[in-house]
C-alpha cells in the first residue's frame, strides 16, 4: 500500500501534516459527543458502531501518514530512532487495548472463570490486564531505555544551560 515513489514538495508534507492531526481532533470530538450522548441516554448500538467506525478510519489514515513520512526521511531520521520510538509508544497502546478486548471475549464466552469468592466474574477481565500490564511495562520500560537513551539528553545540555 505504500507508493514506490513520493514527491515530496510543502503540499504534500502539508497533506501529510493533516492526515496526522486530523486524528488529534476527531478522537476527543467523538469521545466527548460518546460521553455526552451517554448521559442523555440517547446512544443506540448503531450510533456506538458509526463512532467506532470513523475513529478507526481516522487512525488509518493518521498512521499511514505517519508511516509515509518515516519512509521518506529514514535516513534523516535514523540517529533519533524513530522506529523504536513509535515500537514503544504504539506497542504499549495496541498491547493494553487489544488484551482488554481479548479477556472480555473470553470471559463472555466463559473460557476464564472466576473461582474465588472475592473477585467477580465482571471484575476478571480488569483484574488480568492489570497483572498484564504490569509485566508488559518491564519489558518495555527495556525497549524505552534504548528508544530514548539518556545520552541524546546529557553532556553538552548542561553546559549550553550555563
Amino acid at each position: 500500500m505504500q507508493p514506490r515513489t513520493i514527491r515530496i514538495d510543502q503540499h504534500t508534507l502539508k497533506l501529510l501534516e493533516h492526515s496526522t492531526w486530523q486524528f488529534v481532533v476527531i478522537r476527543p470530538i467523538c469521545s466527548i459527543s460518546m460521553v455526552v450522548l451517554q448521559i442523555l441516554g440517547i446512544c443506540p448500538s448503531w450510533v456506538r458502531w458509526m463512532f467506532t467506525i470513523v475513529l478507526n478510519l481516522s487512525y488509518y489514515a493518521a498512521m499511514y501518514s505517519l508511516v509515509l513520512f518515516y519512509h521518506v526521511f529514514a535516513k534523516e531520521l535514523k540517529p533519533h530512532k524513530p522506529l523504536a520510538k513509535f515500537i514503544c509508544i504504539k506497542g504499549i497502546v495496541f498491547f493494553c487495548f487489544w488484551q482488554g478486548v481479548l479477556l472480555k471475549i473470553l470471559v463472555a464466552g466463559g473460557i476464564i472463570n472466576s473461582h474465588h469468592f472475592w473477585l467477580e466474574v465482571e471484575n476478571l477481565p480488569e483484574a488480568i490486564q492489570n497483572v498484564l500490564v504490569c509485566a508488559e511495562m518491564v519489558l518495555f520500560s527495556l525497549l524505552q531505555q534504548y528508544a530514548y537513551h539518556v545520552s541524546a539528553y546529557s553532556g553538552d545540555a548542561e553546559t549550553k544551560m550555563l
